[in-house]
């Protein structure tokens, strides 16, 4: 059984999307031949929400490391977890190279600098290291064209740290090819010498079969109102905002060309605010009211339990999933939201994983578009129209073996196949190197 140590800023009962990743792949990777440790930061220095039923759903046999931090409390100097953590994320995983417990190293980004710490390691013991993508570290938005803002200092600090971060690592992974591939096109001395690959977050059946369902009630809305439920919840990306102004867009041509349609639907946005736990910052509502739907959208910006989410979904008459204009994101939650048996109401970029995964499988209706072609408001109020007036969803008639490819375990193999074959790589570059001539390069 080879050995791996997954270091993740944030690990449960942190209540942020990024936790799943490594805690998906923890499930299965004895499966696949690799025992996994995870090194995180204690729950004491986290600043989101944290939720405890999450804790159910971690193997009582991971062996996880919880390190200290700089705290941000009496005064935050630093907010970013993976910057805040790394002094004694390093520490713990030199003590386990120096007590021969691991194989190989794992990052999980974001946040983006705990891809500093394979470097780090790599310079002390020459020894191997990955770094997973799941979101980009070098992008541009928006907000990074405004010189000397913070968004235009982290872009600037980024461009300078991942080339060196990246530099001796052997494996290079993300949510999708998009995630990385623009790592090897800035860093071109990796192609060749550094392994691939990219694999879903997944979705996890384990994850719905210990949900509670006894006395639970969702406390958003009541399924049994006779209302038509969309739900959406996670937070919202910088570049869909354009995707929800057409959404909005569509539901007021509804309004004024067929009210009947729309007085049957009611929109949650969930979890979609300017940060985790506030509960006044609103991102969708200042929208919702230019639009005039205030009556039938609504948006509780603050994040609530992964466990409540999911409960929510099950009780939703159809999932809502917006995608981005940018071309390299593959949203993860279709396939939780496929996973809950509700249909899926999605709009996504062409370039979209999942856009072929729903048609193919019927589990949902999807519209797309390109970069320079959003989709039309009087398509879009069309499809809508048709989708809930003509409800065609059946379990029974999805073609569950087209998700077989997205679950967390088959995601697991791809990243311990990876893991493997990174390994075979780094032992013959280090038997045909001389030790330390990578680092000092």
């Amino acid at each position: 059984m080879k050995r791996v140590a997954i270091v993740t800023g944030h690990f449960p009962p942190s209540n942020l999307a990024s936790v799943h990743r490594s805690r998906l792949w923890a499930q299965h990777l004895t499966e696949f031949g690799w025992l996994p440790t995870i090194v995180t930061t204690q729950p004491d220095y986290y600043e989101e929400m944290m939720d405890g039923d999450l804790l159910d759903l971690v193997s009582p046999d991971l062996r996880v490391i919880r390190t200290r931090a700089i705290p941000t409390k009496p005064i935050r100097l630093i907010g970013d977890i993976g910057l805040r953590g790394l002094y004694w994320h390093v520490q713990a995983v030199d003590s386990l190279i120096r007590n021969n417990e691991i194989d190989f190293l794992l990052c999980t980004i974001p946040s983006h600098y705990t891809a500093l710490l394979g470097q780090i390691i790599y310079q002390r013991h020459n020894f191997p290291f990955g770094i997973d993508y799941i979101d980009p570290w070098v992008y541009t938005l928006p907000a990074t064209e405004k010189p000397l803002s913070k968004a235009w200092l982290s872009l600037r600090l980024a461009q300078v740290l991942e080339p060196w971060a990246v530099r001796n690592a052997c494996l290079i992974t993300g949510v999708a090819p998009l995630y990385y591939d623009a790592v090897l096109e800035r860093n071109r001395r990796l192609r060749g010498r550094c392994i691939t690959a990219s694999m879903p977050y997944g979705y996890s059946e384990m994850d719905f079969k210990l949900l509670k369902k006894e006395s639970w009630k969702t406390r958003l809305f009541d399924k049994n109102d006779g209302y038509f439920h969309f739900v959406y919840a996670g937070a919202m990306l910088p570049q869909a905002y354009e995707i929800l102004d057409r959404l909005l867009g569509a539901l007021a041509l509804l309004r004024d060309t067929r009210l009947s349609i729309l007085e049957r639907v009611r929109v949650h946005f969930i979890g979609t605010g300017k940060s985790p736990n506030d509960v006044k910052g609103y991102n969708i509502r200042p929208r919702v009211q230019q639009f005039g739907l205030d009556r039938w959208v609504d948006e509780h910006p603050s994040r609530i339990s992964y466990t409540d989410v999911l409960h929510h979904l099950l009780e939703s008459s159809a999932i809502l999933v917006l995608g981005s204009t940018e071309a390299h994101y593959s949203p993860s939650k279709v396939y939780q939201a496929v996973q809950a048996k509700r249909p899926v109401f999605a709009l996504l970029h062409e370039q979209s994983t999942a856009v072929s995964v729903l048609r193919e499988s019927k589990a949902g209706t999807v519209v797309t578009f390109g970069e320079s072609t959003l989709p039309a408001t009087d398509h879009l109020a069309e499809v809508i129209s048709a989708f809930v007036i003509d409800q065609k969803y059946c379990a029974d008639h999805v073609d569950w073996t087209a998700f077989e490819a997205y679950s967390a375990r088959n995601s697991t193999r791809l990243i311990a196949a990876a893991m493997d074959e990174a390994m075979e790589e780094f032992r013959k570059l280090r038997s045909s190197s001389p030790v330390g001539a990578e680092s000092s390069r």
